[in-house]
C-alpha cells in the first residue's frame, strides 16, 4: 500500500475539524429549536432529521466507515431491521396506555 492511499483513506485533522464544527453547528440548531414555538410535528420532524444526519457524519467520519462500504452496510441494515422490529412490538403498547391516562391528560 502507497503512502498516497493511507492517506486517501486515513482523513486529516482538518477534515475532522470541519466535521466537529458541522456537529457542533447542528447541535445548536437543534438547541435552538427547543427555545422556538413551532408546531409540535414539525418540530420533531426537524430534530428527527437533524439527528439522522448528526448520526450519519459520526458513523463516516469518526468510525471511520466512510470508506467502507461493505462494512457501513453491515452495520446500517441489521440496525433498521432492528429499529423496525422493535417499533412494531412496542407500538401498540402506546394505545393501550392511552386508554389508562385520567381524563384530561
Amino acid at each position: 500500500m502507497s503512502g498516497n492511499e493511507a492517506h486517501e483513506h486515513g482523513g486529516s485533522t482538518k477534515l475532522f475539524l470541519w466535521v466537529w464544527a458541522g456537529l457542533l453547528g447542528l447541535t445548536a440548531i437543534e438547541v435552538f429549536l427547543a427555545y422556538i414555538q413551532l408546531p409540535l410535528g414539525l418540530m420533531l420532524s426537524v430534530l428527527m432529521g437533524l439527528s439522522i444526519v448528526k448520526a450519519v457524519l459520526i458513523v463516516a467520519y469518526f468510525m471511520h466507515l466512510r470508506f467502507e462500504k461493505l462494512s457501513l452496510v453491515m452495520v446500517l441494515i441489521p440496525m433498521w431491521v432492528m429499529v423496525s422490529l422493535l417499533l412494531f412490538v412496542f407500538f401498540p403498547d402506546s394505545f393501550r396506555l392511552q386508554d389508562l391516562r385520567w381524563p384530561g391528560f
